[in-house]
């Protein structure tokens, strides 16, 4: 079995990146709000990640990229966005993967990995996912990772010139109980 890592970015991660994203772009067309040029831009790129990491040293988000664990190969990106704590302790989780990497399993150890990490570690009490409804592989990730379908986010993502319907599914942390707002302490 193929095992994978997903490990925080760093910016020498911008030409594999580059690399799986120009040998996966009509696998992965229709996915991104922002022009290919940019994507397919190594500096661009370097750029991105740097924002990506600027934004988790203030605790905002935690930009990952999914490793092969058996090759070291960058094999596509996932993320936790918007991180927020106080009252709503939760986030939004993204990923993709390049087209030679699919159907290893892949997105749902990263998936799995991800959730762990927002529940464990950051202590979040949710995690949000928006997916078109048209990525059936996507949406079956989620689904085997346990989170549910909430309903339809309409015109939610602006995507090659137009707004698209997204699918909204969330995942509640398994230490959910009533009156806590966190997980209890351990010990």
């Amino acid at each position: 079995m193929t095992r994978t890592v997903v490990r925080l970015v760093r910016p020498d991660d911008a030409e594999p990146l580059v690399s799986a994203l120009a040998a996966s772009r009509d696998h992965l067309s229709g996915s991104f709000p922002t022009s290919w040029d940019d994507l397919l831009d190594v500096g661009a790129q370097r750029r991105r990640i740097d924002r990506a990491l600027r934004t988790h040293t203030e605790g905002r988000n935690w930009p990952g990229v999914i490793t092969d664990a058996d090759t070291g190969q960058v094999v596509g990106r996932a993320a936790l966005h918007d991180i927020a704590h106080g009252s709503r302790r939760c986030c939004f989780i993204s990923y993709w993967l390049a087209a030679s990497a699919t159907g290893a399993g892949h997105a749902t150890r990263a998936v799995t990995q991800l959730t762990s990490l927002a529940f464990d570690d950051l202590r979040l009490h949710r995690v949000d996912a928006f997916v078109r409804p048209a990525n059936t592989a996507s949406l079956a990730v989620l689904q085997r990772c346990a989170f549910e379908r909430i309903g339809v986010a309409r015109r939610h993502t602006y995507v090659n010139g137009d707004w698209h319907d997204e699918t909204l599914l969330q995942k509640i942390a398994p230490w959910d109980a009533p009156g806590l707002l966190e997980p209890p302490a351990s010990g």
